[in-house]
């Protein structure tokens, strides 16, 4: 065989495989995703999405789907950078020019200038834009995502498959686990069980995780218990949610109960603040000290802030 009809041949080869592929991918589409609205057909994987909740984003951004634009919170706050972007997965979306949307309240013009072929939406939290959805369904496919019942690993798991990325969602995963199952092994848990909370305490409250929650779920992964709430205290979940559970006045005292306490979304002044309250004095947590700050980047569970926590988890408990 000549040199020239052994190119052609690897020519026609390779031309051969990327038409396999590229059927491949095509036959995966059109894909019927079901929401809370019912069932919606995407006709191929979306090359620009919306993310109208900045706690779909950092997931989106790990999977490296194409989101060109997100909603935002206050920016330069405790857990915001200077965009409104978490602070986890900042520098990751200005790397990739993701576009700040609208700073807290959610705005339809801002979304289509966008010229968006999906909008995501999500169920419920502070970022949600769910009363526009009717708006945001005029301009593209919209879906309305639960993350306040689900790992975040379950999250991703869900975005990848609307998004065509579940290759990357099944990686970054993977990677975790390892990193996971490594920490594990160098860990010495605290007294357990433990109350895992957003410690509020300008407003002398907290909000408490639950066991549904992204945090509850993964602490459970790495072997920690958390403390039931006591029932007869008339704790209530914030509305619909099922990740938290509101704490404040009498039922602040009454709802951390664990031998630990875990503070999310909080560094050590946090911490020392906590210890300072004198109606949380007599907590067996408090009276030993074993009061532990997450960091501030903590609010929200992504691949970037659970691989955070990870490492000062690890740090923290070492064995």
């Amino acid at each position: 065989m000549t040199f020239t009809s052994a190119l052609r041949a690897i020519l026609a080869a390779s031309l051969l495989v990327l038409g396999i592929s590229s059927l491949s991918q095509a036959a995966d589409w059109p894909r019927q995703i079901t929401d809370s609205r019912g069932v919606q057909t995407l006709d191929k994987a979306p090359q620009r999405i919306v993310s109208t909740s900045v706690t779909l984003t950092g997931s989106l951004l790990a999977i490296d789907a194409p989101v060109v634009a997100s909603g935002a919170t206050s920016p330069g706050n405790r857990v915001a950078d200077g965009q409104g972007f978490l602070r986890q997965w900042g520098e990751v979306a200005k790397a990739r020019h993701v576009e700040r949307l609208y700073i807290g309240e959610p705005n339809a013009e801002a979304v289509a200038a966008q010229m968006p072929d999906l909008i995501l939406v999500s169920a419920t939290g502070g970022d949600s834009a769910l009363a526009l959805y009717e708006q945001f369904s005029a301009i593209a496919p919209t879906l309305v995502i639960n993350y306040d019942d689900k790992s975040w690993q379950q999250l991703l798991t869900q975005l990848g498959e609307i998004t065509g990325h579940e290759k990357q969602a099944a990686a970054r995963i993977a990677q975790f686990d390892k990193q996971l199952a490594q920490a594990k092994t160098h860990m010495a848990l605290p007294p357990q069980p433990v109350s895992a909370l957003v410690y509020n305490p300008a407003a002398h409250g907290a909000n408490l995780w639950t066991a549904d929650s992204a945090q509850g779920k993964l602490l459970g992964q790495l072997g920690f218990t958390l403390a039931p709430p006591p029932a007869a205290h008339g704790l209530t979940s914030m509305g619909k949610r099922h990740d938290i559970i509101q704490l404040g006045g009498e039922t602040l005292a009454a709802g951390l109960n664990g031998e630990t306490l875990l503070l999310f979304a909080g560094d050590d002044n946090d911490a020392a603040a906590l210890m300072r309250d004198p109606l949380l004095a007599h907590l067996p947590a408090v009276q030993h000290k074993r009061v532990y700050a997450l960091g501030t980047e903590t609010f929200r569970l992504d691949y970037y802030s659970a691989s955070l926590l990870l490492k000062r988890l690890e740090t923290l408990f070492k064995a």
